[in-house]
């Protein structure tokens, strides 16, 4: 029996890293992996089209995948595919998630238990929608939940239409079918066209029709610049990686100055009709033309733009959220039956777990070349902290072999996750930094260092969480695994405490150097110190004797209040220097953890009666002969 359960464990791990790697194939005659490789620069950094079609994806949808209304799953490549060069398909596919439809007030929107939307569905009522924008209060803390559908169902409908038009210009399929006749027309009328224009401004006689032709197009493709959201075209050689690219109407408008029309102009429309036209062999070979064009220009992305593809379809964090998941199934599994068999197994999964969330941070630096610096933003902060509590659960995991190490790390990992995956649904993940942030130095060190503290706070919570669930409900929660929970929230606590004092220190004088002031009461700086004070209240109490058990664990719950609000609770607020992330959207989820986290401090302060454990009924009996023993000397 105790085989068939390594051999079942085995067989969920295998499963769970195959998903990662399934993504990786392709069935369809067109080159998708090399497409989905081509780079352009968005947010100011150099990225592939996957990058680009899957946070496009979760900003309109919320998910990386898309479902037609006949049942067939499209991958985030095929589907910027159909919306870049078959438009009239891709507005068929419902993409534009709308919680509640209903609230709208648009007659005829709403389809029962439907919460996803096609363009089609949309365009009836884009004159309507435009009219409720324009009438959103402009300051988001002051929109209610229905202003805020409004901005961001017109958002996305801004969106989709700048990354349809991003490869080719503005029209419907008789001119997708033709863009190397307008090109070569284009740049065969551009001398003619400009001298009837010179023409017409000295007061001369002019062709009225050549020069209309040829207006016709400079207004075109001045749309076209003002609309492109992707920048598909590199500067000429030589060339410097963080120059600004230009997008396809920029590229078309420079033509008039006497610049040769860009090879990936040309291409892009090439790849745009033979897909059209369903000819996967001149498709394949004007990608491959491309990459190798790229190759050649940057021959020093083009591995970072190919691993990060790579790094889109394996998706090692939501592979690691499972694979946490798993870890606490087995911890539980074993407090019941076969502790010292299961115990083991769950350690090398956390192992795996934390392995392949460890390769997820280095991709992410190596991606975004700051080698060091694991935290950039509120997503990479989500991610660490998860990352180094499990980092912590597995070393205590090593030493005590009970179990709660690998739950816990697998908890705080799983969780902190989660917030991550919703973190992503604003986009782009690896963005540009605001300028007063970007020193690696002090990423690799003050938000490195105050981060970590934020993992220690939230382990110690959590331990401490499970030793008021254990001494409660559990019978035999005895004084030996007292003992060592208690030891366990100490020594993490202690971390805490140091990484936290040591990382305020380092953004103080990190202010200095930003701001001019090594401290200024900010409501960042204010969480951060409270985090300190609150690890050297738990501290003093624990050596001074002035709390014990329960009195301790409901001290490090309260450092999980503390720490939560100052990582993300000050960011509710709006105001201050550090306001780098979210506003309003996170305020009932915070509020449901806090909410959480006082009930679990409730429970530990019960009378010693109520625990159920060998551990409480033990206390309960001393306190009561305690009691006795008072009441016969008065």
């Amino acid at each position: 029996m105790k085989k068939l359960i390594y051999i079942i464990i085995f067989g969920i791990v295998a499963s769970v890293i195959f998903s990662g790697l399934r993504s990786f194939k392709s069935e369809s005659e067109f080159d998708l992996e090399s497409f989905a490789e081509l780079p352009v620069q968005v947010g100011g950094r150099i990225k592939p089209l996957d990058s680009v079609a899957r946070n496009t994806l979760l900003l309109l949808s919320g998910r990386q995948k898309v479902v037609t209304a006949e049942g067939q799953q499209l991958s985030p490549i095929e589907w910027f595919m159909d919306l870049t060069m078959r438009p009239e398909l891709a507005d068929t596919y419902p993409i534009f998630k709308i919680e509640f439809p209903d609230d709208l007030g648009l007659a005829g929107l709403a389809k029962e238990g439907e919460r996803y939307y096609s363009f089609n569905d949309l365009l009836p009522y884009s004159e309507e929608l435009r009219k409720l924008h324009s009438e959103v209060n402009p300051e988001p803390k002051k929109r209610s939940p229905y202003d805020n559908q409004i901005v961001d169902i017109n958002n996305g409908l801004m969106r989709y239409h700048r990354i349809m038009h991003s490869l080719h210009p503005i029209g419907g399929a008789d001119r997708l079918d033709k863009l190397d006749e307008e090109y070569q027309s284009y740049t065969l009328m551009i001398q003619p066209g400009m001298a009837e224009l010179r023409k017409q401004q000295a007061g001369q006689d002019y062709d009225a029709e050549r020069l209309n032709s040829f207006i016709a197009f400079a207004d075109d493709y001045l749309k076209l610049s003002q609309t492109a959201l992707l920048r598909v075209v590199p500067p000429p050689a030589p060339i410097d990686p963080l120059e600004d690219w230009k997008n396809i109407g920029l590229e078309l408008l420079d033509v008039m100055k006497g610049d040769p029309l860009s090879p990936y102009v040309t291409s892009y429309a090439s790849l745009t009709m033979s897909f059209r036209s369903g000819d996967a062999e001149a498709f394949n070979q004007e990608v491959s033309e491309l990459r190798q064009r790229f190759i050649a220009d940057f021959p020093d992305s083009i591995g970072r733009v190919h691993f990060e593809r790579i790094f889109n379809g394996f998706q090692p964090f939501y592979i690691a959220m499972q694979l946490y998941v798993l870890v606490f199934l087995i911890v539980c599994l074993s407090w019941l039956r076969w502790p010292h068999e299961l115990s083991r197994a769950a350690f090398w999964v956390i192992l795996l777990a934390f392995g392949i969330h460890t390769f997820g941070l280095l991709s992410r630096m190596y991606i975004q070349e700051r080698y060091g610096v694991f935290v950039t933003n509120l997503y990479s902060s989500a991610v660490f902290v998860g990352w180094g509590a499990a980092l912590l659960g597995t070393l205590i995991e090593k030493f005590y072999k009970n179990g709660i190490g690998a739950a816990m790390a697998s908890l705080v990992g799983f969780c902190t996750l989660i917030v991550a995956h919703h973190l992503s649904m604003s986009g782009d993940t690896m963005e540009m930094m605001r300028a007063v942030l970007d020193s690696n130095f002090w990423l690799a060190t003050h938000v490195t260092v105050i981060t970590f503290g934020y993992s220690a706070m939230f382990l110690a919570g959590a331990l401490a969480i499970i030793f008021v669930i254990f001494g409660v409900f559990s019978r035999t929660f005895s004084k030996e695994t007292a003992r060592s929970l208690s030891a366990m929230v100490y020594g993490i606590t202690c971390f805490a405490t140091l990484f936290s004092l040591v990382g305020t220190i380092l953004g103080g004088i990190w202010a200095d150097q930003s701001w001019g002031r090594f401290w200024g009461w900010d409501p960042k700086e204010n969480g951060a110190l409270m985090i300190v004070v609150m690890g050297a209240i738990y501290l003093h109490a624990r050596w001074g004797g002035i709390c014990r058990e329960r009195g301790l664990m409901s001290l490090a719950i309260c450092g999980n209040i503390i720490t939560a609000w100052s990582w993300f609770g000050t960011n509710l607020l709006g105001v201050g220097l550090h306001s780098y992330g979210f506003t309003d959207s996170g305020f009932y989820w915070l509020l449901a953890f806090w909410s959480s986290q006082c009930i679990f401090i409730a429970t530990a302060l019960l009378p010693w009666r109520y625990w159920r454990s060998e551990f409480g009924q033990a206390n309960y009996r001393r306190e009561r002969k305690r009691i006795l023993l008072a009441a016969e000397e008065a």
